[in-house]
C-alpha cells in the first residue's frame, strides 16, 4: 500500500461523474436575486441576472442566483442581496442592495450597479453607468 497521497489526476477522472466535485459556495462574492414567481417576474430577474454578470465577471462575482418564491409572505417581492464570503467557510453577512417594496419599485440598472460595485468593488468605474444626469 502506497502512503503517498493521492495526486489530483487519481482523485477525479474527467469522465467518471463518481468523482466530481460540487463547486463550493463559500469563496467569493455572491448576488441572491430573490423573486416572487407568483407575480411572473422570473424574466425580470434573469435579466438583472444577466447584466450582472456582464458587468461584474467572475472572479468579481462568482455566482448569481436566481432564489423564486412562492408564498403569501413573499407575494411582491424582488430583493438583491449580495454576499462577500471570505473563503475557509467564513461567510460575512448578505447586504441588502435592493428591496422593491421599500425602494418602491424596480431598480434601475445604473443605480443597481452602482449598489453593488460600492459592496463588491469601491472606486471602480462603470464607465457610462457612472455619469450623472445633468440637473
Amino acid at each position: 500500500m502506497s502512503t503517498e497521497p493521492e495526486t489530483i489526476e487519481q482523485k477525479s477522472n474527467i469522465m467518471d461523474p463518481t468523482t466530481f466535485v460540487c463547486p463550493s459556495l463559500t469563496e467569493g462574492t455572491t448576488v441572491t436575486i430573490e423573486f416572487c414567481d407568483r407575480c411572473r417576474w422570473l424574466h425580470r430577474a434573469s435579466w438583472v441576472q444577466t447584466e450582472l454578470l456582464l458587468t461584474f465577471p467572475p472572479p468579481v462575482i462568482s455566482c448569481i442566483a436566481l432564489l423564486p418564491r412562492h408564498s403569501d409572505e413573499t407575494a411582491g417581492r424582488f430583493r438583491v442581496w449580495v454576499t462577500c464570503n471570505g473563503g475557509e467557510g467564513q461567510a460575512a453577512a448578505p447586504q441588502l442592495a435592493w428591496d422593491r417594496k421599500v425602494e418602491g419599485g424596480f431598480p434601475e440598472l445604473k443605480v443597481l450597479k452602482q449598489r453593488i460595485r460600492d459592496i463588491v468593488q469601491p472606486g471602480k468605474r462603470l464607465g457610462h453607468s457612472d455619469k450623472k444626469a445633468e440637473q
